[in-house]
């Protein structure tokens, strides 16, 4: 990447070929315009989003494109060519796909960018695969997609084929950790490889096995990688395969809660029938923000203040059927954000939205108060 390049950058500066292609070595948005227009986000605390494009907040300038915030979007593991620009850009000229793209860096361990055996129709160049390998350190991406995105993702990567090149999955083996920010992306969705051969060689997308080992894609460039020769072989990855389009409720499936919702205060029963059997609250704290006393009987959370808001974590048995049970009870002076707790634990909460006129700070928290 040219550094002397004041952002937006052109897709110009992260060519598709050869294939995976160049990526930019931040997290950015890719937002539609001529000749591609690429944005570096800066994580921040602070902001609703927990990311600023310039001085804005993600979601904000999410808003004023009349795209989904990162609350309406769902973490899909990018380990190929879907981190490059470029091919953003052909995805919006030639596959339908709208607003802006939200690229975040990560860094996979326990899982590989293995080369396919099969080889791209388009262009014959070999394409990446992933691969469950003990041991491996990577850094990818993860696009937060949109629904609408999901499904331009699912035609390029012929999961809607009838003979699917790629099936999507939710990852339960290897650790995604976000570089910017922090956080656990626990179980993201990805593209990965059936279970079986496809019928056709060139769209098989199982590992290719050379010397009865994958290869990994860092090691071994386009070039060399188009004339490997070796046979398909397993991934080693058992996830179940995804039916539709993931609902953004879905990740992460616990919730941070600060107030009337903890365990032994007022509302504790509300979330208890909704929490995951098996599987108990836990002390928890978020590192920075505040909350306040509203006067009203419930706690207030802004994310200004680095004093820190003690808390419990709580795994929700079926997130996308509670959270909006639990939305309603909040209500609308609140809306409902993903932020990451001290031990990296990516959680729902509700932040304040309202006046914060006559609010009465609660340095240790709202059990402690008097």
């Amino acid at each position: 990447m040219d550094t002397d390049t004041s952002p937006p950058w052109p897709d110009a500066l992260f060519p598709a070929d050869p294939y995976p292609g160049r990526r930019p070595a931040v997290s950015f948005v890719h937002d539609a315009a001529p000749g591609g227009a690429t944005h570096p986000l800066v994580a921040d605390r602070s902001a609703p989003s927990g990311r600023r494009v310039g001085d804005r907040c993600l979601d904000a300038w999410l808003a004023e494109r009349g795209a989904a915030p990162l609350a309406g979007r769902v973490p899909v593991l990018a380990y190929g060519s879907n981190a490059c620009p470029s091919k953003i850009s052909w995805m919006r000229a030639e596959r339908g796909l709208t607003g802006p793209v939200v690229v975040l860096r990560v860094r996979v361990e326990g899982l590989s960018a293995v080369w396919a055996a099969g080889l791209r129709v388009v262009d014959d160049q070999r394409p990446a695969t992933l691969a469950a390998v003990p041991g491996a350190v990577e850094e990818h991406a993860v696009w937060l997609a949109a629904p609408e995105q999901v499904g331009v993702l699912d035609v390029v990567e012929g999961r809607a084929a009838c003979r699917p090149r790629y099936r999507l999955a939710r990852l339960a083996a290897g650790t995604v950790t976000l570089l910017d920010g922090g956080g656990v992306v626990d179980r993201p969705y990805a593209y990965v490889a059936p279970a079986g051969p496809t019928g056709d060689p060139r769209t098989d997308r199982r590992p290719l096995l050379v010397d009865g080992a994958p290869v990994p894609c860092s090691s071994v460039g386009q070039q060399r990688a188009r004339a490997l020769a070796g046979t398909p072989g397993a991934d080693g990855i058992a996830a179940g395969t995804v039916d539709g389009v993931p609902h953004p409720d879905t990740w992460p499936s616990r919730v941070f809660v600060y107030g009337s919702l903890m365990p032994g205060q007022s509302a504790w029963p509300l979330i208890r029938g909704h929490a995951a059997p098996h599987v108990l609250p836990r002390p928890a704290f978020l590192p920075s923000g505040t909350v306040a006393d509203t006067g009203q009987g419930y706690p207030a959370l802004t994310l200004d203040g680095d004093g820190g808001v003690p808390g419990y974590v709580v795994e929700l048995a079926d997130p996308v059927a509670s959270l909006p049970v639990l939305d309603r009870y909040e209500g609308p002076e609140y809306a409902r954000i993903r932020l990451v707790t001290e031990d990296g634990a990516v959680c729902w909460a509700w932040l304040w939205t309202a006046s914060r006129a006559g609010l009465t700070p609660l340095p240790r928290g709202w059990a402690a108060r008097r």
